[in-house]
């Protein structure tokens, strides 16, 4: 069985550090962690990761950021690789956005920042089990 990862994508490098800890904290060595600054970047990341036979299994991004915006991201994901999952976090869609969001991503859950870090942890959880 090839190796997992969880690739976190936001603008904001003190987010990221934030997930990162988060994840690793709650998740220990079960998965690799991998950062991204844009969706240009995780593309990037996504492609070496699975030269390297590791599969992402699950994608948190930001909805707005500069370039690419996570929504546009998390599509050309879904399409290239359906079986990725995704939460998106956010800290300025309004309800509206949030479910054009989910219905065109496919994303699990959308939560906002600042995230409660035992509701973001129980959805990876979700999210990851349901792969199983």
């Amino acid at each position: 069985m090839s190796r997992e990862a969880i690739l976190c994508v936001d603008d904001e490098a003190i987010i990221l550090m934030s997930l990162k800890q988060e994840l690793r904290l709650s998740f220990g060595d079960r998965f690799t962690y991998e950062t991204a600054l844009s969706a240009d970047d995780a593309k990037s990341i996504i492609e070496e990761l699975s030269q390297d036979d590791v599969r992402v299994a699950l994608i948190i991004s930001d909805l707005l950021m500069p370039g690419t915006k996570g929504d546009e991201f998390l599509v050309e994901v879904k399409r290239q690789y359906p079986d990725i999952r995704a939460i998106v976090i956010t800290g300025h869609a309004d309800r509206e956005a949030v479910e054009r969001t989910m219905r065109e991503t496919g994303a699990a859950r959308v939560f906002h920042k600042p995230w409660r870090t035992e509701e973001l942890l129980q959805a990876v959880s979700d999210c990851l089990s349901e792969q199983e």
